[in-house]
């Protein structure tokens, strides 16, 4: 648990909101704040990374590993949880300041690294096992001969706007993140603009919302502000739905305070006075951090009424869901929220004229609040000057898994070429593996060519691609990945996770999966009558997918056949394979796998003949057995029996 100082804080605030800021050049309070940031220490300060991934990782065990060696060796060092600086694949991280020096990372480690780690650097001396690399501040000296943490291949080619504090900073203290200038901008705002100004900042700055669509955000302020209500509503969506994407629960757990700063100013810009955070409840640490971060703000007068002597009252309230994909649609959320069952509404009436208790609604995800807060702090030409000309403005939060070397969350412009992304910042992909295909935006999402062009990470680009940038979620996928296999565990996703209120969607999807199962398994070769029924389904397969795409009434149904549409068309070959040849190339489909009996091997004990329901199996008795292919269904019994390894998947 941290230390809060309010004075500090108060101290730091009230000099926020001065017009005249020269008492801020002071060097008493210059010098505090350096200590209350840890960039200056008196004596060591050992940080442990907590978040959802290092404590899979082993978080808790490397705590108590430090915290036992300071006791047993009566070490003069502080030890202290801090943010993740997201680089997931190098979990547990941990980092060291020393009075004077710059802060060490080291990667990786386990609790048997720690005495080894720790007897060294606090002699003053760099150990290179699990070193990650040194943290540059100009008032520290570095350490000789380490390399700079931002020039790690993983850390270089990112722009780290939005979770440039991630990892340094503890995300459980209000006092680290006004010490970093937290909260200045939101008081700033209150004290010295008026809402239309805050308005006319986003519009110019071009911020388009970061939930999926890529709706600009202006435009959703202009239809709220355009609306005569006395109560208006704010809902920031961090439910995050996607398997494989956890940017939104990532910024909370590492940073919650800067997506407060974002809905309070989204708020105020409004004229809105109460904010729901919509949070999934088995976001454990991501709930716990986000509530302190809540509580913390209404202590320290940021949030409540007459914040500063403003005027400007904001409520904050946070309601646990209990996660539903179709949450990702506005009127859907908005339902659960209420306590209904969670089902999309025919639009219109749109949410910011008719939502949350019938009063118009702004919902807005993490991402895109957290924007508006570095929007207001930095400036329309510098947000505008981070991508490309052509590209969307500012930067974009990735969550990248699969076979690349590293994996995490990224920070990158907008008009970023993936290929550079996969090569200079994940390091390509592992143990060799050749990059076969690339899944953007989750279940929902398409999967794409690396090498039909080069893929910018746009809307607009992707959209011309057949694919979706959706919330950000990128799954890098090698050549042993079967991509049949794969849109069928995403439309058995998809179909799980449907309301069911609309036909397309709901028996869409079944016929989908359906479609897809049969061709993931060789035909019963007796029954003719399902053989003509898999062709069928095949040939409509394509035109089923349109139809979803065209008639389904939200978001979800709209998007659910992306997978289907994008491998069809560029891996259409791989359905091909699996159609006419009956084969798997990655061999993952266990029901078109070819089973032969290597006839060294095989003792002739006749445990896969007694074993085979469909007399696929020939021989006698103490000689080598056979497999008849046609007759060959790829149950796997045979392979399950062998004691002697003799049947072999061909």
């Amino acid at each position: 648990m941290s230390i809060i100082d309010t004075d500090y804080i108060k101290e730091a605030l009230s000099k926020a909101t001065q017009v005249d800021n020269k008492e801020n050049n002071s060097a008493e309070f210059i010098d505090k704040h350096k200590f209350v940031s840890r960039i200056k220490v008196k004596k060591p300060h050992i940080g442990v990374e907590f978040s959802s991934s290092s404590i899979i990782a082993g978080a808790h065990k490397i705590y108590d590993t430090i915290v036992e060696y300071i006791d047993e060796r009566e070490a003069d060092a502080q030890v202290f949880k801090c943010g993740s600086v997201m680089l997931t694949s190098s979990d547990v991280i941990i980092s060291v300041q020393m009075p004077g020096k710059c802060r060490l990372f080291f990667e990786s480690v386990k609790p048997y690294d720690v005495n080894l780690i720790l007897d060294a650097v606090l002699n003053n001396f760099v150990p290179e096992t699990n070193l990650l690399g040194q943290y540059i501040v100009s008032d520290l000296e570095p350490w000789f001969g380490v390399p700079s943490l931002s020039e790690h291949e993983f850390f270089k080619g990112q722009q780290r706007e939005l979770i440039d504090k991630a990892g340094f900073i503890d995300p459980e203290s209000i006092t680290e993140y006004v010490a970093e200038g937290g909260y200045a901008s939101f008081l700033r705002t209150i004290s010295f603009s008026r809402p239309e100004d805050v308005y006319r900042v986003i519009m110019e700055s071009g911020l388009r919302g970061r939930g999926g669509g890529g709706y600009p955000t202006y435009k959703k302020w202009k239809a709220i502000a355009e609306t005569d209500a006395p109560v208006k509503y704010l809902i920031c969506n961090a439910d995050e739905s996607d398997p494989g994407a956890f940017m939104d629960r990532a910024l909370i757990e590492n940073n919650p305070h800067s997506l407060l700063e974002g809905i309070a100013i989204t708020a105020y810009a409004n004229n809105i006075n109460n904010v729901i955070i919509y949070i999934r409840n088995a976001y454990s640490l991501a709930v716990e951090r986000l509530q302190k971060a809540i509580n913390d703000a209404y202590s320290n007068g940021v949030f409540g009424f007459d914040i500063f002597y403003s005027g400007y009252n904001i409520n904050v309230q946070m309601v646990l869901g209990a996660g539903a994909y179709v949450c990702g649609e506005e009127t859907a959320l908005i339902q659960s929220v209420t306590g209904n069952r969670a089902m999309p509404q025919v639009r219109p009436p749109f949410p910011v004229t008719n939502g949350y208790n019938g009063a118009p609604t702004l919902v807005h995800n993490c991402e895109t609040l957290a924007n508006v807060a570095l929007i207001i702090d930095k400036g329309v030409d510098w947000y505008r000057g981070i991508s490309p000309e052509k590209a969307s403005t500012g930067t974009k939060l990735f969550s990248v898994c699969g076979d690349s070397v590293y994996t995490g969350v990224v920070e990158v412009p907008f008009g970023t070429v993936l290929q550079d992304m996969v090569t200079n910042i994940l390091g390509g992909m592992s143990e060799e593996g050749k990059l076969k295909a690339v899944q953007l935006g989750g279940p929902a999402g398409g999967i794409l060519d690396p090498d039909s062009k080069k893929i910018m990470l746009d809307y607009e680009d992707l959209r011309y691609l057949n694919g979706d940038l959706g919330s950000g979620g990128i799954t890098l996928l090698s050549e042993d990945v079967c991509l049949i296999d794969l849109v069928k565990y995403h439309m058995s996703f998809i179909k799980s996770e449907s309301c069911g209120k609309c036909i397309p969607c709901r028996e869409g999807s079944r016929q989908i999966y359906r479609v897809l199962s049969e061709i993931t398994r060789k035909p019963d070769r007796d029954d003719k009558q399902s053989t003509l029924e898999r062709f069928k389904g095949i040939i409509q397969l394509e035109n089923l997918a349109k139809v979803m795409q065209s008639t389904s009434l939200c978001g979800l149904g709209k998007t659910a056949a992306t997978p289907v549409l994008s491998t069809l068309k560029w891996f259409r070959k791989e359905y091909e394979e699996h159609i006419f040849e009956r084969s798997c190339p990655s061999g993952t489909c266990v029901g078109l796998r070819t089973y032969v009996i290597d006839i060294d091997m095989c003792t002739g004990c006749g445990a896969c003949l007694k074993r085979c329901k469909y007399k696929a199996i020939i021989g006698s008795p103490k000689l080598p057995y056979y497999i008849v292919e046609d007759r060959c269904v790829g149950c796997g019994a045979c392979f399950n029996v062998c004691k002697f390894s003799a049947v072999k998947v061909k």
